[in-house]
């Protein structure tokens, strides 16, 4: 019985203890508001506001002279990509262009026609295969039906018959396409 009793009042003392320390912990919270509120009180609130204007007029010019720069910086890399985007497909074309100079030099020094003309078919055979790599290739317009997305009419080819009518006849100029983008429309006779 004596150790309850013990054991009871020791409960009770920790629980004194625990409600005096409560209090205080309320009392230096009630306190602090106080005394930030004595602080905050001999500030002038007009001061404090310009202060405030201040900071953010130095953000607001930071970030409008950080746009500044940025946009700059863009302006300027789209004009160098306009000035040299070429150059990938320039460099790969060089190759061709040294080709044909020498089908050129070597036609002045022989009269065979046959052998030109298969210089020149190698080379606009490496011609093609150069724009493919780049992705053009050509449109196909043999036996093609008149697609206005792809092909554009310039002549009407009346008495044709049924079977051709809406067809395409003639292709006049080819046309091509970049990764599946028509750069340039075919130029085609239509039967009517």
């Amino acid at each position: 019985m004596a150790e309850e009793k013990n054991i009871n009042e020791e409960e009770e003392l920790k629980t004194d203890e625990m409600a005096v320390d409560a209090e205080n912990d309320e009392t230096a919270a009630e306190e602090q508001p106080q005394q930030e509120d004595t602080s905050s009180e001999e500030k002038d609130p007009l001061a404090v506001a310009q202060a405030e204007i201040e900071e953010l007029k130095k953000q607001a010019l930071y970030k409008a002279a950080e746009f500044d720069n940025y946009r700059k910086r863009t302006m300027k890399e789209r004009a160098e990509l306009i000035l040299n985007g070429g150059e990938k497909v320039i460099t790969t074309l060089l190759p061709v262009l040294d080709d044909m100079e020498r089908a050129l030099e070597s036609g002045q020094k022989t009269d065979d026609v046959q052998v030109l003309r298969e210089g020149m078919e190698l080379i606009y055979h490496k011609l093609v295969k150069v724009l493919e790599g780049h992705g053009v290739t050509k449109i196909d317009t043999t036996d093609a039906d008149f697609d206005t997305d792809i092909h554009e009419a310039v002549a009407m080819v009346p008495g044709m018959g049924d079977d051709k009518k809406g067809k395409v006849i003639d292709c006049l100029a080819a046309g091509y396409k970049l990764n599946d983008k028509v750069i340039r429309h075919a130029k085609v006779a239509v039967g009517q």
